[in-house]
């Protein structure tokens, strides 16, 4: 699996058009908003959560929905011997589903696209690992369609609870009690769904908010570590490191510098 280019698009007047000759496989994630694609004359609406697979030499055109702002990141490779591990690169006609994985996806991809920018030595590789990586989870997803709408249910319940109660300490005692289930069932149930365990959701959750306090509260970077529910600042640190990429001063910088 090589990677040959990889960019991030947010626009509300965006349009592309691939022509039938192009050799590599196009995969596009939405993050933010909707966009359209039209595939052998085939309309493709794509919203957030949802990814779209194109085999190569397949024509396509695409455009924003008028006025609307939509965020997505879009990956052109060449398959080679990862054909013969996925069964998803054996189609030979698009592929679009939505992903019970946003979390997990959306954050590789992001790691993809820091490394294609900052080209430190061996990226290419490092971002290639994380394409199959990618891939691994989304094959996954499509072996396990059969996942009931009643099912998916109960993780959606296990997600809200959480994002009601990320500050403080979440078990699988808790979760169990949510959807009256057992606690193991629970926490199995959320991780085959999810592709995460029940702490990495809380501590993504965590860092999401506190990303935004960093760069638009006035609370010192203890202080946030504290509100979300991080006694030891420096596990903060530790875990916003691992979870970013970046260190929380880096954005607490970027505030001040806006203010001046």
């Amino acid at each position: 699996m090589k990677l040959t280019s990889f960019h991030y698009d947010k626009s509300s007047s965006w349009n592309e058009e691939q022509p039938h000759t192009n050799p590599d496989w196009t995969l596009i994630f939405v993050i933010y908003g909707r966009c359209v694609y039209w595939i052998h004359e085939k309309k493709q609406v794509l919203e957030k959560g949802q990814w779209l697979l194109i085999p190569s030499d397949t024509p396509m055109y695409g455009r924003s929905v008028p006025t609307k702002i939509h965020e997505k990141f879009v990956i052109h490779f060449a398959a080679d011997e990862a054909e013969h591990v996925f069964p998803l690169l054996q189609q030979s006609s698009h592929t679009c589903r939505q992903t019970g994985k946003f979390d997990i996806i959306a954050d590789r991809l992001r790691l993809i696209h820091r490394g294609w920018q900052d080209k430190q030595p061996y990226y290419q590789a490092l971002c290639e690992a994380h394409l199959q990586e990618l891939f691994v989870y989304l094959q996954r997803e499509w072996d396990q369609a059969a996942t009931t709408s009643a099912t998916s249910l109960l993780v959606e319940q296990m997600k809200v609870y959480i994002q009601n109660h990320y500050r403080e300490h979440v078990t699988k005692d808790e979760l169990g009690a949510c959807i009256s289930r057992s606690p193991n069932y629970a926490a199995s149930l959320f991780r085959q769904v999810t592709g995460q365990t029940i702490s990495e959701f809380v501590h993504v959750t965590r860092i999401k908010t506190a990303v935004y306090m960093l760069r638009h509260s006035a609370l010192t970077v203890t202080e946030i570590a504290e509100f979300i529910g991080y006694n030891d600042p420096s596990y903060f640190y530790r875990v916003f490191r691992r979870l970013t990429g970046l260190v929380p001063t880096e954005l607490v910088s970027d505030r001040e510098t806006i203010r001046k």
